[in-house]
This record gives C-alpha cells, structure tokens and sequence, in this order.
C-alpha cells in the first residue's frame, strides 16, 4: 500500500470514528441526509472519505452484531459503562476485522490503538486492545495477512 493509500484509509477511520461517535450520542432520522452534513463539514470533498463512509454504513448496518461481539468479548464490563468514543473506536476496527478480508486483522487493531492515543484517554488503549486481540483469536484466519 502506497502511503497516499494509507493515508486515505487514516482519514477515513478518522472520519468513521467521529461520526460513529456522534451516531451513537444522537441517532439520526435519515442516515443519507445526516451524512450528507457531517461529509460537507469535513476539509476535503466527500469522495476522499470514500473509504470512511463504507465503515460507517457498514458498522451501522452490522451494529446489533458488533455491538454483541463487543458485549461477549467485554468480560466483567457493563456495556453502557464503556466510553461511546471507544465504543466509535471499536465498531470500526470490529467492522473491518469480520467483514474486510482485505484488510489483515492486526492492521485494524493497530489503527485502532492509534486512533484511541489520539481520541480517548490513557487507559482507553489497553481496554480496546484487549477485546480486539480477543476477536482476533476468535477469527479462525492468519491475523498478519489479507485474505482476498
């Protein structure tokens, strides 16, 4: 991957997470129309987060799903009680680890971890990654490689 290409991605998770994290304080009427507005109030035009809107649809039309994996990897944690912006973090990363074989595993972990240094607090890295290792465990395909 060039490095434009990892930064595209980057933009996009970044995008992901924030609007992932303002969905879940606030779930709006018309998903289209809202993106349409968080999209245009970004620095570059819709088409560079390309790749960010398809985490966002994703994770929000696999919710119920993540945010299951999420309860069962979460041992001895009330799922209410875990941050919304780790929650943001997470759905995005758990996302990408069940449904984008191209993307290696512990490439969205890593992503994960970074975004969580740059978005929640201390703590906030070891929690994530210690739910996320544990899906990984769970996926039954080579953590360090893409499989499509």
């Amino acid at each position: 991957m060039s490095k434009a290409q990892f930064l595209l991605r980057r933009d996009g998770r970044v995008a992901a997470v924030q609007y992932l994290y303002a969905w879940s304080l606030n779930r709006p009427d018309n998903l289209a129309n809202d993106l349409v507005v968080f999209f245009s109030s970004l620095e570059q035009p819709r088409e560079h987060y390309a790749f960010g809107e398809e985490l966002i649809q994703g994770a929000i039309g696999k919710a119920d799903e993540i945010d299951g994996r999420i309860r069962t990897l979460a041992k001895n944690w009330e799922f209410d009680r875990i941050a919304k912006i780790d929650l943001a973090i997470m759905r995005v990363a758990i996302y990408e680890m069940l449904y984008r074989k191209d993307i290696p595993p512990v490439v969205s972990i890593n992503e994960a971890i970074d975004l969580s240094k740059e978005f929640s607090n201390a703590d906030a890295k070891r929690f994530i990654n210690g739910i996320l290792d544990r899906l990984k465990d769970d996926l039954g395909r080579d953590a360090r490689k893409a499989t499509e």
